[in-house]
């Protein structure tokens, strides 16, 4: 009976101090948990024996893409996330720029594969979302004003035939949360 008591006390013990095994600063990939639309997406933050006991919210830098109820181009900028995170194996790598959060809550960070492809710069350059600036996060702005410009001259995605109508910005402002 003993025993059971050390156990049930070692399990005790870790689960109040989980073992954060992606870290930012040591350049470990995290592990995707969930996208939720094309510029936020949830990553593994702490697993214990296996197991995701923690996750985080993170929104891509930069990049703004149509809200999921601004159809059909809402679900395609999710989907074309998922299709871009599935290529990476659903493992990505985060970098901050100044501001670690924003008023949500969420992790800022610009997002990228293992293969050095930063994913907010595919969103652009693939047509899925707009340039979304806000200073001090300005590390990577021509890049990604070049990515976004490179999805306008070929008429790629929102910027193609039947594309965006209006701006995620202008539909937020048109269509508040309740």
């Amino acid at each position: 009976m003993a025993n059971f008591y050390y156990i049930l006390l070692f399990f005790l013990i870790f689960s109040l101090c989980p073992i954060t095994l992606y870290s930012i600063t040591t350049g470990n990939p995290f592990i995707i948990a969930e996208v939720h639309d094309g510029d936020t997406i949830s990553v593994k933050t702490k697993i214990f024996f296996g197991i995701a006991i923690s996750t985080e919210k993170v929104r891509l830098i930069g990049i703004d893409a149509p809200e999921m109820d601004q159809e059909p181009w809402g679900r395609r900028a999710k989907k074309h996330l998922k299709k871009l995170i599935d290529e990476t194996d659903g493992a990505v790598y985060l970098e901050f720029d100044i501001d670690k959060r924003d008023k949500h809550g969420r992790i800022l960070a610009y997002v990228w594969d293992k293969r050095g492809r930063m994913l907010n710069q595919r969103m652009l350059e693939d047509g899925y979302a707009v340039l979304y600036t806000v200073p001090p996060n300005v590390r990577y702005v021509k890049l990604l004003t070049d990515a976004q410009q490179k999805a306008r001259l070929n008429k790629v995605g929102i910027w193609g035939k039947d594309g965006l109508k209006r701006s995620p910005q202008e539909w937020r402002r048109e269509n508040p949360r309740k």
